[in-house]
């Protein structure tokens, strides 16, 4: 993350728009997160494996004595008025603020009045949870202000009941634990169930992560993201009503993959692919573990493209210019593997990549993708970095 641009961006925002100076103790930053692989797994009760990026939201402000919280984004280039008190969603990204609002009075916790001013590098809309990154950053913003003193889960557990019932997203809570516990150099192997957390080394000196932005881009309010959420629950009761599943089965968790034979006599099939797809990604994770931890980049890679084909054919979740922008990276050498990641429909693509040839990958995707589609897409090289804190002067 671009720190110091972007606390320059977000107190000349809190000047401008309010005319306040930021309290030096109330300036704070949370990353946005990738996803290696583990995708529509974690609100299935499964397994993901994302990382903390440096690339983020930055969050500065002063404080009121009214109660209020006046919030400006210097990325959007908007201010708006939140009355704590008053809290109804459909105001757009001030949601985010204001569910963050609406998750701490719920649960009793004291909702400072500030002034603050946002400041992101963050795209939006491209599948690095620029969303849970800023909700992430106020729920940190509204812990230190009022000494709270909340750890990182339960910060993301305020976070990821903002975006679920004030904003109105069905997601799991993958991208706000990314956010709040991402470790350097490491991913992160997230039980969806039990929410345990293990670092998963990613040392950038052996392999360094490529995103590329398709330009395509997604709203996961819209109904593409519900209806795959909806497919899963709709196959996992027709697996319970066919004895399949365990009666009390909350998520595809409590299917063992070997059930998957009895699953495609059971059920339609474009609900069987679904679940195909949930019950084979599990195994996926784990195995890039494995990969990582004996650091084969190579057997990684290849689970990677495995993923993307169950994405792209079981869940079908991806775009010609997802599918074009990994087609290049694979045929690309220092390429190890590549993959959508996010909930697809859009957004970016990852790649694993040799880091002495990351470069020349990256311009030989843009090249290719350029060719076709006549635009060159964005592409950066990320670095697995610390989770949400405040900002170290």
């Amino acid at each position: 993350m671009r720190i110091e641009a972007l606390l320059a961006d977000a107190c000349d925002g809190l000047q401008r728009a309010f005319g306040r100076t930021p309290d030096p103790q109330l300036q704070v930053q949370a990353p946005g997160r990738v996803n290696l692989i583990g995708e529509y797994t974690d609100f299935n009760g499964g397994l993901v494996l994302p990382l903390a990026i440096d690339r983020g939201t930055l969050a500065v402000a002063a404080r009121r004595d009214d109660g209020l919280l006046r919030v400006h984004s210097a990325t959007v280039g908007a201010s708006g008025e939140i009355d704590p008190a008053r809290l109804t969603p459909g105001r757009g990204w001030l949601d985010y603020v204001a569910g963050v609002a609406f998750a701490f009075r719920s649960e009793g916790l004291a909702v400072p009045g500030l002034d603050v001013a946002l400041a992101s590098d963050l795209p939006r809309e491209s599948g690095l949870s620029s969303s849970a990154s800023l909700e992430v950053a106020i729920a940190t913003l509204f812990d230190v202000a009022t000494d709270a003193g909340l750890d990182g889960a339960a910060r993301a557990r305020l976070a990821h009941r903002a975006e679920n019932e004030f904003v109105g997203v069905p997601c799991g809570r993958m991208d706000q634990l990314a956010s709040a516990l991402g470790r350097r150099d490491a991913a992160l192997r997230i039980d969806c169930e039990s929410y345990a957390v293990r670092a998963v080394p990613l040392p950038s000196d052996r392999v360094r992560v490529l995103i590329v932005d398709s330009g395509v881009r997604r709203q996961l309010t819209g109904g593409d993201y519900g209806r795959r959420r909806a497919e899963c629950e709709e196959g996992l009761a027709l697996a319970r009503a066919h004895g399949i599943a365990p009666p009390d089965a909350a998520t595809w968790r409590a299917v063992d993959p070997a059930q998957l034979p009895a699953l495609e006599r059971a059920l339609p099939p474009a609900l069987f692919r679904r679940a195909r797809h949930v019950l084979t990604e599990n195994g996926r994770v784990d195995a890039t573990c494995e990969a990582l931890f004996r650091g084969d980049a190579a057997a990684a890679g290849a689970l990677l493209q495995a993923g993307m084909r169950s994405l792209r054919d079981d869940f079908e979740v991806s775009r010609p210019e997802l599918d074009f922008l990994c087609e290049s990276g694979d045929a690309t050498p220092g390429c190890f593997g590549s993959r959508l990641t996010g909930a697809g429909f859009g957004g970016c693509t990852i790649h694993l990549v040799e880091p002495s040839r990351a470069d020349e990958v990256a311009r030989a995707i843009q090249a290719r993708f350029a060719a076709r589609f006549a635009r060159t897409p964005p592409a950066l090289l990320v670095t697995a970095a610390e989770g949400a804190a405040p900002v170290r002067k």
